[in-house]
């Protein structure tokens, strides 16, 4: 029978309310203040105190025999608040979780700031005047000359005009015209005297997705690409392009994943590492696997995903798993295997995720392997609540972990990337009442937040492949992963973004677990910090600002790659390079530029850097443990990788 941790908090077990406590005598009557005449009945439902801790705090003087019970208080009704929420839930659906109140309230700022700039007024019609000569100058020398230079270059991550057609008249022109007035919009946005550099962010990114909206790649008349394509295939590529459409759309409305997901399998040929599920409680799944080699490191490893991703990202086909790599390597691994959440989970907080999350995992690794310290991996947001889990365990004197390392996670959240433009106290109302609809964040709505993060890459550029081109690219399995997507709880998700993203309290010293506020400055344990280059959810920047919050010994690790792409960074691929570097306890700080440029570029995967840094963390290779704790009640429940990976 396996061990289960299902109650949510000592907390929210108890629902007496105060004033019931057996035994004690009524309180002389107060004057009731006005958010009593209220009657929040919700806030005396989550104001919990042990019984005894209420009696003790009744006073023990007696009513006067003529004063009658105070009348019962009727809570006043909540209407106007929930037509609010349910008014904004069916709109953010319609705007991606965007606030359009607080993004009109961004442009006004702006436009008033402007109004009140003359210089930038003045500075912005000369260059318009500029760029307006620059494109007929251009223009006239490209009737002249067809191989004349452009007088603009897209940016280096901008692919849309790559083809050669683009050279062509008349598409030259425009795509010349799109660049130069889509510089000047930039000019425009940013550089105003009086914005805060947050909110000029904000206006700039909307900005740029408002126009690249009507960048001509984006229409048929004015693609050479897909002109071309046209003509040369008498228009059969619009006839796919037509199908692919409704294929899409098809399983859009029926919650189909997308095409050639389904020839990815969990258990088939994805998170194929051999193993077993131990111990499962109504959060998570905890797998253990099987040794694959006669002797392993004594410590073992217990690897912690974020919830907002299912965890076989790390352990994808044969070749490319992290998990695979590591148990080859002489490790015994754990892995968390999170629960996808329904309407039932919404309650469920961040000091849920960690009382029932990685501290009952920690202890039943413990369990398993006893008197062994632990190797403890976090990955992008279980990264971030591990750092708070090691702070706790630090502030308490505990010394369960032996080394940590965070992949792509942030503990500071001051320069947290575009992302930050969702998260503003309008932003988060918006996000708070589409999730208040249906008590979770849906996958759609995450997947459209993301998206929008690189519209160009993941929206339009899309658009043209799929539907203009008639072009399909082929199912990867980390394709196939990400189109299985979960969801997040409703108030855990706005803990996240309240605590963390807007109020930056870990970082602050103000995050509290137990009533105590913890800080990364009592972490002492060895860190490994991996971050990717091209990471639009964690810039590498905000990851390395974990050595400004620690006296840990920091190895950090810069790869190329993205958020995903950057950490299933598998040895056998030759694209991969990456920087690593240690910084001691109480080293004098490396600026992050600096750090760049004084740091030696190593060609490869990372993973080979960081195994030899987990075995000069751990002790001389032992006997495997056995599977499992069948005396402590955790046995094998089933093979991995178990059932919650695989709810939808």
């Amino acid at each position: 029978m396996a061990a289960s941790d299902d109650h949510v908090g000592k907390a929210r077990s108890v629902r007496k309310p105060a004033g019931t406590v057996t035994g004690a005598k009524r309180a002389p009557r107060k004057r009731k203040t006005k958010a009593r005449q209220a009657g929040d009945a919700k806030s005396v439902a989550k104001s919990v105190a042990p019984p005894s801790v209420v009696a003790a705090s009744i006073p023990k003087a007696v009513a006067a025999p003529s004063q009658q019970p105070d009348p019962p208080q009727v809570p006043e009704s909540d209407w106007a608040q929930d037509i609010d929420k349910a008014f904004k839930a069916k709109l953010a659906r319609l705007t991606l979780g965007l606030s359009p109140a607080g993004i009109g309230s961004k442009y006004f700022e702006w436009f008033a700031h402007l109004l009140v700039s003359p210089g930038k007024q003045l500075q912005l019609i000369e260059k318009a005047q500029r760029k307006t000569a620059r494109f007929m100058t251009y223009a006239a020398s490209n009737s002249q000359d067809p191989k004349a230079p452009p007088c603009i270059e897209p940016l280096a991550h901008d692919r849309r005009f790559n083809h050669e057609a683009w050279r062509s008249w008349p598409y030259n022109l425009s795509y010349q015209y799109f660049l130069l007035t889509q510089q000047w919009w930039h000019n425009a946005t940013t550089g105003i005297d009086g914005l805060s550099d947050r909110d000029e962010k904000a206006i700039e990114f909307v900005t740029r997705q408002v126009i690249d909206h009507f960048s001509p790649s984006n229409f048929f008349w004015t693609n050479p690409e897909v002109v071309q394509a046209t003509l040369a295939q008498g228009g059969n590529n619009l006839v796919r392009g037509f199908q692919n459409f409704l294929e899409d759309w098809e399983r859009s409305v029926s919650g189909k994943p997308s095409p050639g997901a389904e020839q990815f399998e969990v258990g088939r040929n994805v998170a194929t590492t051999p193993g077993k599920v131990i111990y499962r409680n109504r959060l998570f799944e905890l797998i253990q696997y099987e040794p694959a080699t006669d002797q392993v490191h004594p410590e073992p490893i217990l690897i912690m995903p974020a919830w907002i991703m299912k965890y076989y990202i790390l352990d994808l086909s044969p070749h490319n798993s992290l998990v695979k790599y590591l148990v080859d390597r002489g490790f015994t691994v754990f892995m968390i295997s999170w629960c996808n959440p329904s309407s039932e989970h919404r309650e469920l907080g961040m000091d849920d995720y960690l009382e029932l999350g990685i501290n009952s995992a920690l202890r039943a690794v413990k369990a398993v392997v006893p008197d062994r310290k632990v190797h403890a991996v976090g990955y992008c947001l279980g990264g971030t609540l591990l750092s708070i889990a090691a702070a706790t365990l630090a502030r308490d004197g505990d010394d369960t972990l032996k080394t940590l390392t965070l992949l792509a996670a942030q503990t500071d959240f001051t320069e947290a990337g575009e992302l930050m433009m969702l998260v503003r106290e309008s932003g988060l109302s918006i996000i708070e009442s589409m999730m208040w609809d249906r008590g979770y964040l849906d996958t759609t709505q995450m997947a459209g937040a993301f998206q929008m993060l690189r519209s160009n890459d993941l929206v339009w550029s899309r658009m043209v492949r799929e539907y203009m081109l008639g072009d399909r690219p082929k199912m990867i399995d980390m394709m196939a992963w990400n189109a299985d997507a979960t969801r997040m709880p409703y108030r855990m998700h706005s803990e996240y973004l309240r605590r963390l993203y807007l109020g930056n309290e870990l970082a602050a010293g103000q995050y509290r677990v137990g009533q105590r506020p913890v800080t990364l400055k009592d972490v002492s344990t060895p860190i490994f910090a991996v971050a990717t280059t091209t990471d639009h959810i964690a810039p590498w920047q905000s990851v390395y600002k974990l050595s400004l919050l620690t006296d840990a010994d920091v190895t950090f690790v810069l790869t190329t790659g993205g958020h995903n792409a950057g950490i299933v960074s598998e040895p056998s691929s030759k694209r991969r390079r990456f920087q690593i570097a240690t910084q001691r306890g109480r080293e004098i700080h490396i600026a992050p530029d600096q750090w760049v440029q004084q740091t030696q570029v190593t060609q490869g995967s990372w993973w080979p850097a960081w195994a030899d840094w987990l075995a000069t963390q751990s002790r001389a290779k032992a006997a495997a443990p056995p599977m499992g704790a069948p005396a402590m009640g955790l046995g094998a429940l089933e093979d991995a990788p178990g059932s919650y990976v695989r709810q939808r």
